[in-house]
């Protein structure tokens, strides 16, 4: 049966009303900021003495200053407090603010006009933790990652409305700066009105005291979150993707005017190709990850941003625009320039490959966290993204102090992004070992799932499968909805780059008592300790697999664990993998690989738990032959 698009959630009450909130306020907060940036950039000289470069780098800095003090604060609030509520609060803050920059537009007064930068940076600061502990409320765990894709898509989509709306605005004359005021703070208004149809999500600490010694919050935020390693780093993940949007996006209206030598309108063009880009990878998330969180999409997204970063310096040292100093031309025009679809290509695939990067660190964040302490999480994950933007923005400044080009501070941000990728990958190996599994089901093969539902999403249990090949762990390990502890082989366990990736999974090396007693019984001993953590473990049964599909040695293993263990046994059955290159018989692969062409077709089918007390090794023997079928 098929399931549900992502889009049906932008019909129901659960997500469309806070979808819109959200979306307004995305919309509100780019429509505002980048006209301030488009009018200090193309008309300097009648609003301050600054230099452009200086204060269009000043102000998303601004912006995010309040992350840094209040996001403690704001996670203590969205736990404690119910979120509707406190959205309505917000949205109300947001059209005092505007109604502010309205007189800051119309009285032609800077310091006021910046003054509201850093009021929205309080509106941002305190709905953040609301936003993203709203979602794994009323979402199923299946629905988590395309909610988070549809609502970056919604926020990235907002984002390029607001900034192309805003561009276009704030020149038109003589009635440009009217026009932004009334803008702003209808869309204010329409944010609130969206708001008040959010439906009451309970608080989930609401005996929580609020602490008002933001320092002292912020840290405890910070220490809570690290007690989860694969949580924290993720947290140091996302906020290193703002770092280097920050970085890049800081750049464009100037990269637009100087290097491209475009008007405004330029200016436009790049941000709207990026929003795209972030939108098409966001959406293409869920369909990437097979509705589960697929954390293996974070290095494949790392990759593009530092491979389309590298050469988006290229593109601009290529570009022909040299031959245009002092002109101005629109959109239109520079897309005849020599060498202008290549960077447009590049900002496409940063933005998407951002996509990739981003959507799922939310989900798994969401997923792995304390749920009583999720809006804190998450507020100690702003605080680290305005750390790093707030950074971004000083090594913006200084390097161009220092003499860089803005295409050379594209090519260092780049370079800077494949040392931090592999610093955080080789400290949490799980994210590049579901990369491997996940380009193996996306490349090699095609994997379709049978009642992978039945596969719990927490809890242990035992899952007792047929062994084929090589990479049956790998193939298993890619369709699950979280990570799998593999007893296997200890020959296979010590296999070239194989044996990498099954260490780095935490797999449990197992021998026969005749070659390896001890091992086989410290063996049992992790195994029992595993599903006492809440762990799934995964066992191949099989003696030596014989062509025909029989299996030995049951009573040995799964009944002696079970016993130990009494936890609850499913069986399972991979289809196709006999006769691939890397399985126990491959006689005949290349005569199979042309019959069923260059991808081949894989199925897992999962069958019924078993109750500890109805474990038998015959039943299983026969459900597992029965979930297999006749497939080889």
């Amino acid at each position: 049966m098929s399931q549900p698009n992502q889009f049906s959630l932008l019909k129901q009450r659960r997500f469309a009303p806070f979808f819109w909130t959200q979306f307004l306020g995305a919309f509100n907060d780019n429509l505002f900021k980048t006209a301030l940036v488009v009018i200090i950039t193309f008309d300097a000289l009648s609003w301050t003495t600054m230099s452009p470069s200086l204060v269009t780098n000043l102000i998303p800095g601004l912006f995010i200053l309040p992350y840094v003090l209040f996001s403690a604060t704001a996670g203590q609030l969205a736990d404690k407090f119910e979120k509707a509520g406190l959205t309505r609060f917000v949205k109300w803050l947001e059209l005092a603010i505007m109604s502010l920059a309205g007189i800051g537009w119309v009285t032609h007064h800077l310091w006021l006009l910046i003054a509201a930068v850093v009021g929205m940076g309080i509106h941002s600061t305190l709905f953040g933790p609301v936003k993203y502990a709203y979602l794994p409320q009323q979402l199923k765990p299946e629905e988590l990652i395309g909610g988070n894709g549809v609502t970056e898509m919604g926020t990235f989509v907002g984002i390029l409305m607001g900034e192309v709306l805003g561009a276009v605005l704030v020149v038109q004359q003589p009635h440009g700066l009217w026009l932004e005021a009334a803008a702003t703070i209808l869309v204010a208004g329409m944010g609130l009105v969206a708001a008040y149809r959010i439906p009451q999500s309970p608080a989930p600490a609401p005996e929580l005291k609020i602490s008002w010694n933001f320092i002292g919050e912020s840290v405890r935020n910070i220490n809570y979150s690290r007690k989860n390693r694969t949580v924290f780093l993720s947290m140091l993940g996302n906020s290193w993707f703002w770092f280097y949007g920050a970085l890049i996006l800081a750049q464009f209206p100037v990269y637009a005017k100087d290097y491209l030598h475009g008007d405004h309108s330029a200016f436009v063009l790049l941000l709207t190709i990026f929003s795209l880009g972030v939108g098409s990878g966001s959406l293409l998330c869920e369909r990437l990850s097979g509705r589960k969180v697929e954390i293996g999409l974070v290095p494949f997204g790392s990759i593009g941003l530092t491979l389309f970063g590298i050469d988006l310096y290229f593109a601009s040292l290529a570009y022909s625009g040299a031959a245009l100093a002092g002109a101005h031309l629109d959109a239109f025009a520079l897309l005849a320039q020599h060498g202008m679809w290549r960077i447009l290509f590049d900002v496409l695939m940063i933005g998407m490959f951002g996509g990739f990067f981003i959507v799922p660190l939310f989900a798994l964040i969401q997923t792995r966290c304390d749920p009583a302490h999720i809006s804190r999480t998450i507020a100690g994950m702003n605080i680290l993204n305005a750390l790093f933007m707030v950074a971004a923005a000083g090594l913006a400044i200084v390097l161009l102090g220092q003499g860089l080009t803005i295409p050379e501070l594209f090519l260092v941000t780049a370079l800077l992004n494949a040392v931090v990728a592999l610093y955080i990958f080789s400290l949490v190996p799980e994210f590049l070992m579901r990369f491997l599994a996940w380009l193996l089901i996306h490349t090699i093969h095609r994997v379709d799932t049978v009642d992978a539902e039945r596969l719990p999403a927490e809890g242990a249990a035992v899952l007792v499968c047929n062994h084929v090949s090589y990479v049956d762990a790998i193939v298993i390990g890619a369709v699950a909805p979280r990570p799998i502890r593999f007893v296997m082989d200890h020959r296979i366990f010590k296999l070239p780059l194989l044996g990498w990736i099954f260490r780095t999974a935490r797999a449990i090396p197992i021998a026969p008592a005749k070659e390896d007693p001890w091992l086989m019984e410290k063996a049992y001993v992790d195994i029992a300790q595993a599903l006492h953590e809440g762990d799934l473990v995964c066992i191949f049964p099989e003696g030596q697999l014989t062509r025909s599909g029989d299996i030995n040695d049951f009573k040995g293993g799964v009944a002696k664990i079970v016993e130990r263990t009494q936890v609850p046994v499913i069986p399972m059955a991979l289809r196709g993998l006999w006769g691939h290159l890397l399985s126990h018989n491959h006689e005949n692969v290349f005569g199979r690989a042309f019959r069923s062409g260059l991808r081949s077709r894989l199925s897992l089918a999962v069958g019924v738990p078993v109750a500890p007390r109805d474990v038998t090794p015959e039943d299983l023997k026969q459900r597992v032959a029965a979930l297999r079928g006749d497939w080889k």
